[in-house]
């Protein structure tokens, strides 16, 4: 789907449409914003994505409607597994919003279903990096690299949890299960290498 882009500055309008007056153009973006909003209403993703990115084209201040446009859209997406769909609705509502902590994390959900964890542990890196004190961001980047079979970055991260969490059962499981691996990698000389994702503790739950 070729993408529109997100932001024209109101001089390069009046360039390209000199019939077009700075207020027209709010009106009809306002418009455009009403009929989106209806679209949204009635679960009409695509059209409410299409009338919200060409409002925001008009007007910026439009654009917290599209990026939840595309949010909803993704979420319809991951509804019926098409996660890369989701994931590309994600990225483009962070173009439009990239102060949306939460979107990060649900891109980062719909990449692990596609076992994707490469771009998903830089998702919760830059969650990680936003917010360092949110226990469950590095639970779920333990998570990761339990999968890729990093004893130590996952004992490291079950530590941070286990500080801030001090009962929390599923770091304390994970940590267990790390340390085993450590001590059967150092037994056997072998390095570390990805692994199947745990049987003892699915995939995190969806955001």
């Amino acid at each position: 789907m070729k993408k529109i882009p997100l932001f024209c500055l109101m001089g390069a309008l009046l360039v390209m449409f000199p019939g077009i007056s700075e207020a027209q153009a709010n009106r009809e973006a306002a418009k455009l914003t009403r009929e989106g909003a209806e679209a949204v209403k009635n679960k009409e993703w695509d059209r409410a994505v299409d009338l919200f990115r060409r409002a925001a084209d008009l007007d910026h201040r439009n654009a917290p409607s599209l990026s939840a446009a595309l949010q909803q859209r993704a979420t319809a997406y991951q509804a019926q597994q098409q996660y890369r769909k989701a994931i590309d609705d994600f990225s483009e509502a962070l173009e439009v919003t990239p102060d949306d902590q939460g979107i990060y994390e649900r891109r980062a959900y719909a990449e692990m279903r596609l076992n994707d964890y490469d771009r998903a542990l830089a998702d919760y890196n830059e969650l990680i990096k936003r917010k360092p004190n949110e226990a469950r961001y590095y639970l779920l980047r333990s998570y990761i690299y339990e999968v890729k079979g990093d004893a130590a970055a996952a004992i490291a991260d079950c530590d941070k949890v286990l500080q801030m969490q001090h009962e929390n059962a599923e770091a304390k499981a994970r940590k267990q299960r790390m340390q085993t691996l450590q001590a059967q990698q150092a037994a056997t000389q072998m390095p570390a290498g990805p692994i199947s994702a745990p049987s003892q503790s699915g995939p995190p739950k969806k955001p």
